[in-house]
């Protein structure tokens, strides 16, 4: 499974910003996906995750509320709309897929699949 991230960016504080990301694997459907990030000298963390058929949403703590994961099952896309962006958010961000039996993952070595990172930079 090969997956492309797209729609970072250099952001003002208190700004929104869409990423996305796509594959053209033909097991989209039975796929976990997830977003983490990676601070600038920090260790990797969750953002996101969406269950295979969309209807479950999980967010880690310093996110949830501002940011926002959907999927597009007929498209094989899941974007990650992230408002009120803070200087903190300022990372690269992973998209990822997990076929693991489950209904959303959280940690990143439940996932087997990731894309390259886009760059979100926030000034403030």
């Amino acid at each position: 499974v090969q997956l492309q991230a797209s729609g970072g960016g250099l952001v003002k504080a208190e700004g929104s910003l869409r990423l996305s990301c796509g594959t053209s694997g033909r097991i989209w459907n039975s796929l976990i996906m997830g977003w983490f990030r990676q601070p600038p000298g920090k260790e990797r963390e969750f953002v996101a995750a969406v269950s295979r058929n969309g209807g479950t949403t999980s967010y880690g703590a310093s996110v949830k509320g501002r940011f926002t994961i959907s999927r597009d099952n007929d498209k094989k896309t899941v974007d990650l709309q992230i408002n009120t962006l803070k200087p903190e958010d300022t990372a690269v961000y992973y998209c990822a897929a997990s076929s693991k039996i489950g209904v959303v993952k959280e940690t990143a070595l439940e996932y087997e699949f990731w894309g390259q990172g886009t760059q979100v930079t926030v000034s403030s």
